[in-house]
């Protein structure tokens, strides 16, 4: 049983604006929302100088477990969400052994719930045979398409097999969109370089365009829901500002897509810097900041997918894609907020309400009664420092390394328990699974 807790004096947001009142949790849901008495609870917050917010759903991290765990596991992972303000994530299916199958989802969702601090569920992972299995696995957020070379053995790209998924069954399909005919032309030509700003190239934006419009197709074809997963291409946006509204299409973005750009973040960074689909020309980051202010882009994720330094230290051509994200991705948007880019309304609705209502997500996303008491109070004022070596991610490094933000978490809470405070963690405490609705499990 948790002691009730009151959150004084916080200025509760969410995209309709911000309300300055106290919140009272009992049983881990909010309880009441008011002006309330002190008396009604054990533990009383002081947020006269703080925003409350709902907490963060980030739908898209790579926690590496099972089989990669030397680069990340669900606890590692879960601590470093807590710590960004993240208290729930989806995670991705390109594990070792891959979650194709529903005694793989069940095993990955046993080990959550021995392992997270914060609420989890997983993506089923698609291939040309488990079309059966994709559609009959229980409360999952949707199916996860490759459909363009990345990892191991979940590439899906012939036309008629992706026909085939989308026209039969009625569960949510997020797409990594690049055209693996493209890809595998444009490596051909760059197999000798040493340039990682060549990375780009190796995955052009027309490989994007190209899978993404045959991913919209088909959505609209069987009017079957579709998710596009890190969008990086102003051609794209332009694209979707035409199409999307045609068939139930989201679509996301990550920060790392409008905040660094190529070729400087190469010239800096080398492998670090390189992720799939990659980091592009300014141009492509102003047109997707501008999408998500349009609403063309609905949410933002992070991609969170972390490797070792070991693993990055390889030459161009072996070194792997993939970056670290989950704990600075709230912290850098606030910061944004504080530069006047956005308001701190339209990180809640990107970060919290919009990724909730994409995927049907019960009970989470907003400060209402009866809700789950997954909250975070943030510091407005507080400024600090990105840096390698003191973060939580077990790589313990960030493509945003030495960045200083103003706008930080400062405390966590999942179900009513506070999971991270001013630094400090508390790993006694586990999340749930998230509870997905009916009309997309």
């Amino acid at each position: 049983m948790i002691a009730p807790t009151l959150i004084k004096n916080a200025r509760c947001v969410s995209s309709q604006g911000i309300i300055q009142q106290d919140v009272l949790i009992e049983n881990g849901r909010i309880s009441k929302l008011g002006q309330l008495n002190q008396r009604t609870a054990e533990k009383v917050i002081d947020a006269s100088h703080l925003f409350l917010l709902p907490g963060v759903l980030d739908p898209q991290v790579h926690f590496r477990d099972p089989g990669l765990t030397w680069k990340e596991d669900l606890r590692t992972g879960a601590i470093a969400a807590a710590s960004g303000g993240v208290t729930s994530f989806f995670d991705m299916p390109n594990t070792k052994p891959s979650t194709i199958t529903i005694d793989t989802m069940a095993e990955r969702k046993q080990s959550a719930s021995e392992k997270c601090i914060v609420n989890y569920n997983f993506f089923m992972g698609a291939t040309n045979t488990n079309l059966a299995e994709l559609n009959s696995v229980e409360n999952v957020p949707g199916i996860k398409i490759f459909m363009g070379s990345s990892t191991g053995d979940l590439l899906v790209s012939d036309v008629q097999d992706l026909d085939h998924i989308f026209s039969h069954g009625t569960r949510l399909i997020a797409v990594h969109a690049e055209d693996d005919e493209i890809i595998n032309a444009a490596r051909e030509i760059y197999k000798n370089s040493k340039d990682f700003n060549h990375h780009q190239f190796v995955r052009p934006a027309d490989a994007a365009l190209k899978s993404t419009t045959l991913a919209v197709e088909l959505s609209i074809k069987y009017q079957r829901r579709l998710h596009i997963l890190h969008l990086t291409t102003q051609d794209e946006v332009r694209y979707l500002s035409t199409q999307k509204e045609k068939g139930p299409i989201s679509v996301e973005v990550c920060p790392q897509h409008f905040l660094l750009s190529a070729p400087f973040i190469y010239q800096k960074l080398g492998a670090y810097a390189q992720m799939n689909p990659p980091i592009r020309g300014i141009e492509h980051g102003a047109a997707l900041w501008n999408g998500l202010l349009d609403g063309v882009i609905d949410c933002i994720a992070t991609d969170h997918a972390p490797h070792t330094h070991a693993e990055k230290a390889q030459p161009f051509g072996k070194a792997p894609s993939g970056m670290p994200g989950v704990e600075t991705s709230l912290p850098l948007m606030l910061d944004r907020t504080n530069r006047g880019l956005c308001k701190l309304e339209n990180v809640v609705n990107w970060m919290c309400e919009k990724p909730m209502e994409l995927y049907g997500v019960r009970n989470k996303g907003f400060i209402r009664q009866g809700y789950d008491a997954d909250l975070v109070l943030v510091d407005m004022r507080q400024q600090k420092t990105i840096e390698n070596g003191k973060l939580f991610t077990r790589v313990n490094w960030s493509p945003f390394d030495g960045w200083t933000t103003t706008g930080w978490p400062v405390t966590t809470m999942v179900n009513g328990h506070i999971v991270f405070q001013d630094g400090g963690i508390d790993e006694s405490v586990k999340g749930q699974e998230i509870q997905i609705s009916d009309r997309y499990s």
